[in-house]
């Protein structure tokens, strides 16, 4: 069985955010969003792999598993029921389904992989509907991992 760990970097400061991911040994972040952009400081894309692999950790960004535009807006607008029908229909597409083939492999291959997205919650976020489709696919158990805010 694998574990697989989860984290959202809502609120979070740049330290304990990569002190969250080396404290759980992380070594790989698989970046969910279907936008890899933040206005929050070190975690757009390029600055964040250049900060976990500061940290020793590879960055993987698997844009296929991130929200449609109209699940982030229905999640912005407090629908957790539209977001998780929208993302689910998403789930089923052809490039969604690669990207999560893509992850079995890699949670299989025994990397220690912790998926990232936006909110701190796992409960309001699609990645706990990422973690259920993948535990279709691989034996895992599940780890919310969480950031003091900064």
């Amino acid at each position: 069985m694998h574990t697989v760990a989860t984290i959202g970097y809502e609120g979070a400061a740049v330290e304990p955010f990569l002190k969250a991911l080396t404290d759980a040994n992380v070594d790989l972040l698989v970046d969910v969003r279907a936008v890899a952009r933040s206005r929050r400081f070190g975690f757009a894309k390029t600055r964040l792999a250049e900060n976990v692999g500061g940290a020793g950790i590879e960055y993987v960004h698997l844009r296929g598993l991130g929200t449609p535009a109209e699940g982030r807006a229905a999640a912005k607008a407090g629908d957790l029921d539209g977001l998780r029908r929208i993302f689910g229909e998403h789930l089923a597409t052809p490039e969604a389904q690669a990207d999560l083939a893509a992850l079995a492999d890699l949670v299989a291959s025994g990397r220690r992989v912790a998926l990232l997205c936006y909110e701190a919650d796992p409960a309001t976020c699609h990645r706990s509907q990422v973690v259920d489709a993948l535990g279709q696919m691989v034996p895992l158990t599940v780890e919310h991992l969480s950031v003091a805010p900064a």
